[in-house]
């Protein structure tokens, strides 16, 4: 399976992160997974490129022209594919990947994985979705999902379209034990007044 990984491309961020997502790499692709990334050698993006390396699978990097900087990309992918915009490159990750893991990161990460939630929201993916909630980083996004459907802004089932997952183990068996369902629009009409 293709697996796209989304995270910080910070190298500042706390080495546990870094060493987890490592980890989980080397996991997947001992279960025969290649990544599709945003080609950085750097931060959590060059941690789950390097688990893939150490494997010798297949890594597809997928980055816009003008990120052409000497030290920024992976250099050991199979295959760099270059896209003219941010908004091309997120619908090539999209297009190659069959499920997708959000690894902690900051706005760039947030606005890649908010974009296939709201895409499974509506019915146009059914891939799965995993939030790898090292440390419990992603709890406050919890939080604020619940809000929001707490709210009435949303339904519950929203949430319930990602797998908040504290393990590499975790993340494994959703994947492996992974069914989608099939889009209901009933679920995602205006809520009604309780």
């Amino acid at each position: 399976m293709r697996i796209c990984i989304y995270g910080s491309a910070s190298d500042d961020i706390a080495r546990h992160y870094i060493e987890e997502t490592e980890k989980l790499a080397v996991m997947l692709a001992d279960r025969g997974h290649s990544l599709v990334f945003g080609g950085g050698a750097a931060g959590l993006m060059g941690a789950a490129a390097r688990g893939f390396h150490q494997k010798g699978a297949e890594i597809i990097g997928v980055v816009p022209t003008f990120f052409n900087v000497d030290g920024i990309l992976f250099e050991h992918c199979t295959e760099m594919i270059r896209t003219d915009t941010m908004r091309t490159r997120k619908q090539k990750m999209d297009d190659l990947a069959e499920a997708f893991i959000t690894t902690p990161g900051g706005i760039g990460t947030y606005e890649e994985f908010f974009e296939i939630i709201t895409l499974k929201q509506l019915g146009q993916s059914r891939k799965p979705l995993v939030l790898f909630n090292i440390d419990g980083y992603f709890d406050p996004l919890r939080a604020l999902l619940q809000n929001c459907v707490d709210g009435k802004f949303m339904p519950q089932h929203t949430i319930e379209l990602v797998h908040f997952s504290d393990t590499a183990d975790d993340v494994l068996h959703y994947l492996d034990t992974y069914q989608p369902e099939e889009f209901n629009i009933l679920k995602y009409r205006t809520l009604k007044e309780e």
